[in-house]
């Protein structure tokens, strides 16, 4: 089996949980609230991490079938996460509309006081990019961390092989 096929789980492991840190520290280290659509941007990860934890801990040990099925999920996931981070950024862009429903941001704690938890709440709209890096807003960067981990799911399932099989061991 190809090294970037055993590798491919704990790869997008690795990534997947560097992206969704990122987010975090941004957003409880930094001050950065994410929009309704950052939120929704998460559940990819929410699902894929602990997926790709036990394809990556179960190593070979795991039935061919079980890891080809599991990055399977991982491809569709990441891959329809990645076209979410695309169109949110394109409504970042004003390119089109984002969802009328996208405006309500995070709140901190309750302080008991629903007049005090009203004056420390930001409303962030979805189609306002509070921050740019090399011309990508996190929306932008999320689509780019998604297709990736979307592109080392398919390179993983592709090079996928039924254990104990090999092309050295076809010609013996």
């Amino acid at each position: 089996m190809p090294l970037i096929a055993r590798a491919a789980p704990l790869l997008i492991l690795l990534v997947a949980c560097a992206a969704l840190g990122a987010a975090l520290i941004f957003q409880h280290v930094f001050g950065y609230v994410p929009c309704q659509m950052c939120l929704w941007q998460r559940w990819a990860y929410y699902v894929g991490i602990p997926l790709a934890a036990v394809l990556a801990a179960g190593g070979t040990r795991l039935p061919s079938g079980l890891v080809k099925a599991g990055l399977a999920v991982l491809l569709l996931v990441f891959a329809a996460n990645a076209a979410l981070g695309l169109y949110h950024a394109g409504v970042e862009w004003h390119f089109w509309p984002g969802p009328t429903s996208c405006g309500a941001g995070a709140a901190g704690p309750s302080t008991g006081s629903l007049i005090e938890d009203l004056k420390r709440t930001r409303v962030v709209a979805c189609d306002a990019a509070p921050w740019h890096f090399l011309g990508l807003s996190f929306a932008g960067w999320n689509m780019v961390a998604s297709a990736v981990v979307a592109l080392m799911s398919g390179v993983g399932l592709l090079g996928r092989r039924p254990y104990g099989s090999s092309s050295v061991s076809q010609y013996r």
